[in-house]
């Protein structure tokens, strides 16, 4: 295996490059014209977070960008993550009404357009709500996590957000490829969040640095939010060998290197043949990173056929593209080495059984039908190990290694509340979902803590919900000009 990418810098860079440009503001207002802004609108019906997305594009036509945005973060505080990595085809944009017979809008990148607009301004738009002196933990600032302090904080409860990473923004920063969602991106939400008055305290892990009796005692809720953990064994001989990695911590590195610097990329171990096992989004993202860094040949192997494959089929097409084989009913049975490394990855070939308790039909070996594909690298795709004893020490109940909740996202202990991927037993890990459980669980904390909704003037200047922007160019959604900034 090489020791870095050979790729020149300038490849490298344009590799890294976030995929789809932002539009220019010529171009949104285009795009936003085309909008029919249906008064019983599917799309809003469509999104997790419920964001009303007529009113914000209509205010993109108008040329009030800013409040196009304040009216995305209204409904969903990780909308600038979401503007990127929604799978919008499978929610507001697959749901889109134009989409019948014409190109549906670009939702998606519109909302991009708008909270691009806000953070590059600088503008905070919400005030926090007058203290009630109630105090919250929230353990891990992921996207759950961060939208439930956000929305605790808009109702005056002063909450701590505990990270175990350097750096906050849980797999927004760490585990969504730089081409989908820079880690500014991610740290420019966090920052919005801090400014609503939240502590986030970053390298504490909890059940380390701090005790969840230390939580439970110092604070009135818990909020458990931390997702799942590290990637599990897969359970072959030859593991152990160098060349086999995690795929979280290998496309982390490539985060790390676009925040510090491009020129680390080429500091980032990448094999010249590389098979990942797994067919999900992680293993989609690392497969795409192993061949923009530079790798000759990439390999996914899944066990399983193309419709138990977790990721999305946009996402498979674009992997394609990129040049990545795909091998379907394929299971890895050894890793095999020479001298302690990576050579070669022996699969045997599956089909599908009958049925399992997941409804899903089981994998079985076809026999004889072993075979080696040559590598020098693998990398591991295959989900994440669930956190049971850290929760149970928090006295919840759990199943299969997940917490159990209520709809409301209450747990057995009525001091603790847990929203996000660790109470996912079942259905979509996505950023959106995340944030929703944020919202939900922020709202029932609220309620058990005694507390009213969230007061109705928290915006910081009403006008920013309803004036176009001097200067700019006119249109004939805004005769009076759109800004250009």
């Amino acid at each position: 295996m090489s020791n870095s990418s050979s790729q020149p810098l300038s490849r490298l860079r344009e590799a890294f490059t976030e995929t789809y440009p932002a539009y220019t503001p010529n171009e949104a207002v285009v795009e936003a014209n085309r909008c029919l802004y249906c008064f019983d609108a599917p799309c809003i019906e469509a999104c997790p977070t419920d964001i009303d997305v007529p009113t914000f594009i209509r205010k993109i036509a108008t040329g009030n960008t800013l409040g196009a945005a304040v009216t995305i973060l209204e409904s969903n505080l990780m909308g600038h993550t979401c503007g990127r990595v929604c799978p919008v085809d499978e929610l507001c944009v697959g749901a889109c009404v134009l989409g019948e017979e014409h190109r549906p809008i670009a939702i998606g990148r519109l909302q991009r357009y708008a909270t691009d607009h806000l953070f590059k301004r600088g503008v905070m738009p919400f005030e926090s709500a007058s203290p009630t002196g109630k105090k919250v933990a929230v353990v891990g600032s992921g996207p759950a996590g961060l939208s439930c302090a956000g929305e605790l904080a808009k109702r005056g409860v002063h909450v701590t957000v505990f990270e175990k990473s350097e750096l906050p923004g849980g797999l927004s920063t760490y585990g969504i490829v730089v081409m989908r969602e820079p880690v500014a991106v991610s740290l420019e939400e966090v920052e919005l969040v801090k400014r609503l008055g939240v502590t986030v305290k970053t390298g504490v892990a909890v059940g380390v640095d701090v005790t969840a009796q230390e939580l439970l005692s110092g604070f009135d809720a818990v909020v458990l939010a931390f997702g799942t953990g590290k990637v599990p064994r897969l359970g072959i001989p030859g593991e152990e060998a160098a060349g086999v990695i995690d795929a979280l911590p290998f496309i982390a590195a490539t985060k790390l290197a676009e925040k510090d610097g491009l020129e680390k990329l080429r500091d980032i171990p990448i094999g010249r043949e590389v098979v990942v096992v797994g067919a999900g989004n992680t293993a989609i993202d690392a497969a795409t990173v192993a061949n923009r860094l530079g790798a000759e040949r990439v390999t996914m192997v899944y066990r399983r056929g193309r419709e138990e494959m977790t990721a999305y089929d946009f996402e498979v097409k674009f992997v394609q593209n990129e040049g990545v084989d795909i091998r379907l009913l394929t299971q890895p049975v050894e890793v095999l080495t020479e001298n302690g490394r990576v050579v070669g990855l022996r699969c045997v070939r599956m089909e599908l059984g009958e049925p399992a308790s997941d409804g899903r039909r089981r994998p079985v070996p076809v026999p004889g039908s072993e075979f080696v594909l040559p590598c020098d690298q693998v990398i591991k795709a295959i989900g994440q190990e669930k956190l049971g004893p850290l929760f149970t020490s928090f006295g919840v109940e759990t199943e299969a290694g997940y917490v159990v909740t209520r709809d409301d996202l209450s747990t057995s202990n009525p001091k603790v509340f847990a929203a996000g991927d660790c109470v996912r037993l079942s259905g979509d890990a996505l950023t959106v979902t995340a944030t929703r459980d944020g919202k939900i669980v922020a709202k029932t904390v609220a309620a058990a803590l005694g507390l009213d909704e969230a007061p109705a003037e928290q915006v910081t200047g009403r006008a920013l919900l309803s004036a176009p922007e001097p200067g700019g160019f006119a249109t004939s959604a805004n005769p009076g000009g759109l800004a250009r900034g």
